[in-house]
């Protein structure tokens, strides 16, 4: 076997081993914390605790997508990409930093165009009557 066949081999390789262990470490590390949170589950008598754990459970966030916070954070991967493009790889990367910029505000105008819904807000009030 000579290198022209080894490189490619190893780059095939290592593309779809990272994945794979990717998805083998997040599934043993949600496997672990489920088994200790059904174990503190079993041993608790207040129903409002119990519904805590319930949430932990649950993996989707919370909160809603902050579209302002991820616009800034766009905008500035767009300058970073513009000006990489103005001090090295030229006009493409100009206009890929441009885009993406352009992406970041968009994001922002949406932050202020769509708040929290009603019910998402409702939400975090009856939680905090709760306390």
């Amino acid at each position: 076997m000579g290198p022209e066949i080894v490189i490619p081999a190893l780059g095939i390789i290592a593309g779809i081993s990272v994945p794979l262990g990717v998805f083998v470490w997040l599934y043993l590390e949600s496997k672990d914390k489920n088994k200790t949170i059904l174990e503190i589950s079993k041993n608790i008598d207040d129903p409002s605790k119990l519904e805590g754990l319930i949430g932990l459970l649950d993996e989707r966030k919370k909160e809603p997508i902050d579209y302002r916070r991820s616009g800034v954070v766009t905008i500035f991967v767009g300058i970073g990409l513009f000006l990489f493009g103005v001090f090295f790889l030229g006009n493409i990367l100009k206009g890929v930093g441009a885009l993406v910029a352009a992406i970041g505000i968009g994001q922002i105008i949406a932050g202020y165009l769509y708040p929290n819904t009603s019910e998402e807000i409702t939400n975090a009030v009856d939680a905090f009557e709760k306390k």
